[in-house]
């Protein structure tokens, strides 16, 4: 599942119904009861990939999944160097996070970031570019 795919089952958007006559060919019966009425950003949210990846919004049953797909999609968008915010806390997110950097082959160095950009709450992540494994 792609980085995008995977952010667009956690916070994406379900089909909607039409509100005046039958439901449209997108809203199957299957589809029926994926449907939130009650959801206020009926439309998709475009989420691009860039050096900082926030994980405060993610589930942490979904935190390495969520990882390693943004790791291959910051990687593939070119950037050498991100820096992922766990939070600080009492560091369960953060040893999640490193424990998944520490086996992934293009990652080449990873550190806690500077006081001014998170301190311990945050970790940047240096990355080998496509062909140097």
């Amino acid at each position: 599942m792609s980085f995008k795919e995977l952010l667009k089952k956690l916070f994406g958007v379900r089909p909607r119904l039409a509100r005046d006559g039958p439901p449209d060919s997108a809203a199957t019966s299957s589809d029926e009861e994926d449907v939130d009425p009650f959801n206020p950003f009926p439309e998709p949210v475009r989420l691009d990939i860039g050096d900082v990846f926030d994980l405060h919004s993610i589930p942490p049953r979904e935190v390495r999944a969520v990882v390693e797909e943004y790791l291959l999609e910051a990687r593939t968008a070119g950037f050498r160097q991100v820096r992922i915010i766990h939070g600080k806390g009492v560091g369960v997110q953060r040893e999640t996070v490193r424990g998944i950097l520490s086996r992934t082959p293009f990652v080449e160095h990873f550190c806690d970031a500077p006081p001014e950009a998170g301190g311990w709450g945050a970790t940047i992540v240096r990355m080998k570019c496509e062909g140097e494994e």
